[in-house]
């Protein structure tokens, strides 16, 4: 199994090389980078200048603000300059967001995803050859680029590309489009691994003729530390994360799946009063453990193990703080010896 590490959101942009170089050094196959207050392309930069065999991938670079060429251009530098090692995954946000945030149109997500990912693979193969670019779909239109404008030819894989995916149709699209799915933390438990989204994956990748199953990265909420008063700390950072995220009705399904509909109607009500910092004191406890793997270092291997062994080929623990990097590079190396485990995760 492998194993991957979050970067802070808010983590200075000085700080994320020297970051990249000691996950790389504790052990870990990549780096996630999310995209929340810095450009996940601009940080992904720094992490692939400072690093030699870390996979660096973007969980998620937000599609809908930029276009598919200004895309392109950065994700092909990026390529080139890790000699294959950056991957770019991509997500839609929320409609609130992207119209209200950035000021950015929005349309159906799933079917302007599909033409997003079709426009990037006719760029890429045009960087590729060097030859003209000629993509017409639905929401984009790309036919034009002069060679003055053409980073090609140069003979190189376009960078893998993963979806940031919730819901079942959104995995269904990363069965027929993409390298794999990474998931979102409020929907990452094994029964929806299981129920929704290999079988969605399935269905995709049959649809398209493709001979392998997409792959799929579970980026669970984890509390973890070294030590049990430490994983307390973690687990409540959770608890406000968590209640923060499932406010938002299209991740709030992993409430309403458990029969927890008042709790996720109560959340919306706070953040219509814009009530933010009182909705970690609606996630109850119960509802908490039920969320979060929570475990010292020396715990999390047998929790992952036991809970994502062969329904997902990596997992993502979260940012890692400064300390104790002998304890978690331990955690990282047992948790990449489950590999060869898959008949184990059934739970």
């Amino acid at each position: 199994m492998k194993v991957f590490a979050a970067m802070a959101p808010d983590m200075p942009l000085a700080q994320v090389a020297a970051y990249a170089e000691r996950i790389e050094r504790l052990g870990f196959d990549g780096l996630h980078i999310a995209e929340t207050i810095h450009d996940s392309l601009a940080a992904a930069l720094l992490a692939v200048e400072r690093t030699e065999r870390l996979i660096i991938r973007t969980a998620v670079t937000l599609a809908f603000v930029r276009s598919p060429m200004l895309m392109a251009y950065s994700a092909w530098d990026l390529a080139v300059l890790s000699e294959g090692r950056f991957e770019l995954g991509l997500g839609t946000q929320v409609r609130q967001n992207i119209e209200g945030r950035f000021g950015m149109p929005w349309s159906e997500p799933r079917a302007r995803m599909a033409d997003y990912i079709a426009a990037l693979d006719a760029i890429f193969e045009a960087f590729r050859t060097g030859e003209p670019v000629n993509h017409e779909g639905d929401t984009y239109r790309i036919n034009r680029l002069q060679p003055y404008f053409n980073p090609g030819p140069k003979d190189i894989d376009p960078p893998r590309i993963w979806i940031g995916a919730v819901n079942a149709g959104m995995c269904e699209l990363a069965g027929r489009s993409a390298y794999g799915v990474v998931t979102h933390s409020t929907n990452s438990d094994p029964q929806f691994l299981r129920e929704v989204v290999r079988p969605a994956l399935a269905r995709g990748s049959q649809s398209a003729g493709r001979d392998e199953e997409p792959h799929v990265i579970a980026s669970t909420a984890i509390a973890t530390g070294p030590t049990d008063h430490i994983v307390s700390q973690k687990r409540e950072h959770q608890r406000r994360m968590l209640a923060f995220l499932l406010s938002t009705p299209s991740y709030a399904t992993a409430l309403s799946r458990r029969g927890w509909t008042e709790l996720a109607a109560d959340l919306r009500v706070l953040t219509k009063q814009q009530r933010w910092d009182d909705l970690s004191s609606v996630l109850r406890d119960d509802v908490l453990d039920e969320l979060v793997t929570i475990g010292r270092y020396d715990q999390l291997p047998a929790l992952l193990r036991a809970k994502y062994a062969g329904l997902a080929e990596g997992v993502v623990l979260p940012p890692v703080d400064a300390g104790d990097d002998e304890g978690l590079a331990n955690c990282v190396r047992n948790i990449r010896a489950a590999r060869n485990l898959g008949s184990l995760g059934t739970n």
